[in-house]
């Protein structure tokens, strides 16, 4: 049984992670009823949560039933972390994540996410000010290193596990390589390996199908996978890695009628959660992700996102059900 503190995970635990503009209560909510279990929250900034700034503080929004979900914060100042960790944990989650692995300018440049790979002892405070900051588990999520030459993953890991964390979410590349390339799982394992840690080391990158999940849980032995763009549009994919570790069988894909199904519950809950206006902007993004390798999809789609009428949106989806033939593709 894998654990975080007195948090019971499962024998071996699918994570969703937290990616912005998208990890948000609809599409955890698809998720969690397709097998994911742990969540995040989109990350969210440290100074927009004390600046009680509505888009960070609209984040804070979690729900009963997407337990156990974590809150996961970034910011590059010691002070307002460990304040935004403190407002965090009044929004009542299971435990507070750190971001120390966003590639992205905007965040990187900025001195925050990724950037604290390169001043591990400012990561190193700034975790410990943070744990001091609230009863609830702290978790971590970052990267191998800033680039090649400073990969101290392993020993990082030691240093935050020695004040306090309980546990830890690698992705497999450096803030360099953002997501090019192959996710290297090799210092992952080095880290699970390690004989000093003992809390769960959680790997992630590049995982995309059952097949990918059993063999790097096997060949690097992790406590757990954490999975990100693999998901959208394709939240199948956790009860799926789930079958196959468990039968050796892989389930069919799902049905066109399955797939405008969950889009449609996904849609719904964004309209619950945002408003009218907001949750069909934000729903936009994702219908070419439910829909990829459905054959002449193209006007279709310019309907679902040229669309402001709700019951058109609706009527679209239903459409889709009953006039289009899905042919499966490799995701």
């Amino acid at each position: 049984m894998v654990k975080i503190a007195n948090i019971a995970l499962g024998e071996f635990p699918l994570l969703l992670a937290p990616m912005e503009d998208v990890s948000d209560p609809p599409f955890r909510k698809v998720c969690k009823a397709n097998g994911a279990d742990l969540m995040y929250t989109e990350f969210i900034s440290s100074e927009g949560l004390i600046r009680d700034a509505a888009k960070s503080v609209q984040k804070l929004d979690i729900f009963d039933y997407e337990r156990p979900i974590g809150i996961q914060i970034f910011g590059s100042d010691i002070e307002s972390m460990r304040e935004a960790a403190i407002v965090s944990a009044q929004a009542g989650p299971d435990l507070i994540d750190i971001n120390y692995g966003c590639p992205v300018k905007n965040v990187a440049c900025k001195g925050a996410g990724a950037a604290l790979l390169r001043d591990i002892p400012k990561m190193v405070k700034m975790t410990e000010e943070i744990v001091k900051a609230t009863d609830l588990p702290v978790t971590v999520k970052t990267r191998l290193g800033w680039d090649e030459d400073t990969k101290y993953i392993v020993e990082t890991a030691e240093r935050l596990q020695d004040i306090g964390i309980k546990a830890l979410s690698i992705h497999g590349r450096t803030r360099v390589q953002m997501y090019k390339g192959e996710a290297d799982w090799s210092l992952i394992a080095e880290v699970k390996n390690n004989p000093r840690m003992h809390i769960p080391i959680f790997g992630n990158g590049d995982i995309d199908s059952p097949q990918k999940a059993l063999e790097y849980r096997n060949k690097y032995g992790v406590d757990g996978i954490m999975i990100g763009r693999a998901s959208i549009g394709y939240p199948w994919i956790f009860n799926e890695i789930k079958h196959y570790m468990k039968t050796g069988e892989v389930l069919p894909g799902p049905t066109l009628e399955e797939r405008v199904e969950v889009c449609r519950q996904h849609f719904t809950h964004s309209l619950e959660w945002k408003g009218d206006k907001l949750g069909i902007f934000e729903m936009r993004r994702h219908y070419t992700n439910y829909f990829r390798g459905l054959p002449h999809f193209k006007p279709l789609r310019m309907k679902l996102v040229q669309s402001e009428d709700i019951q058109e949106i609706y009527d679209t989806l239903d459409e889709i059900a009953q006039t289009m033939s899905y042919e499966e593709v490799e995701r």
